[in-house]
């Protein structure tokens, strides 16, 4: 494994990024439907962007570190946004790194262990649900994320290529925020399995599944605008390391 030493300049992204995340906690985006008064927040924007600039590891520290405080303090702020946010920070490090392996182990045990879930998983209820989850793991799967990577390991700095990496961008945004979605579903069902009406699960299913796409889409497109540009800026100036 590779290992360094943490710099000031890393202790100071930490920092700076904690603080945002914990802003866009309180700004909330899309209702989740069956939690009354939660939201994703914009927060889940800056998530995976987090996870590029920061590398995995550290990005976890700062959307854990980010997410308590919103646990806290902001109201829109739910336990499943908080197991989201810091997937998806994760998974995009990760993907950044090529760590394909570890991401396709991830992703694969995250869709398992939410799609059988004991009596509410979508796959004993209604499995049409999990259509764009498994459309994401196959683009992990494929060769679509290795050649996105080595678009943005190359082209990182070329603004002749701009729309190129901002495709490149969107593959990985796009696998790390569903990642993120079904870390989310999955601590949405252990909260509730107790608590909601076993035959309210099939309308909770068969309303998200056409809603949960079109969030992942609109949060993808929103982090690949503002995370191509700072990428190529904080690499520019030396402040990503891997």
């Amino acid at each position: 494994m590779e290992k360094r030493k943490l710099t000031a300049k890393d202790l100071a992204l930490i920092i700076c990024f904690s603080a945002l995340y914990t802003i866009l906690c309180f700004i909330p985006a899309f209702p989740i439907v069956g939690l009354s008064g939660a939201a994703i927040t914009f927060a889940s924007i800056i998530a995976p962007i987090i996870g590029i600039v920061l590398g995995p590891y550290l990005a976890v520290l700062s959307t854990t570190f980010g997410g308590t405080l919103g646990l806290f303090f902001a109201s829109p702020f739910s336990p499943p946004s908080f197991a989201a946010g810091i997937t998806s920070a994760f998974m995009a490090g990760m993907l950044l790194k090529n760590k394909k392996a570890l991401c396709i182990l991830t992703y694969l045990l995250l869709l398992s262990l939410f799609g059988l879930y004991p009596f509410t998983g979508p796959i004993w209820i209604y499995p049409q649900f999990m259509w764009f989850q498994i459309i994401g793991f196959l683009i992990l799967m494929s060769p679509l994320q290795s050649k996105a990577l080595n678009i943005i390991r190359k082209n990182s700095q070329d603004n002749s290529n701009y729309i190129k990496l901002s495709l490149a961008f969107f593959t990985i945004f796009l696998i790390s925020s569903l990642a993120g979605q079904i870390a989310g579903s999955l601590t949405y069902e252990t909260l509730f399995i107790f608590v909601l009406n076993p035959n309210s699960w099939l309308p909770t299913w068969i309303g998200l599944t056409w809603v949960y796409p079109v969030e992942r889409i609109i949060i993808t497109a929103s982090a690949t605008v503002i995370g191509v540009p700072l990428y190529k800026v904080l690499k520019s100036s030396n402040l990503i390391h891997y």
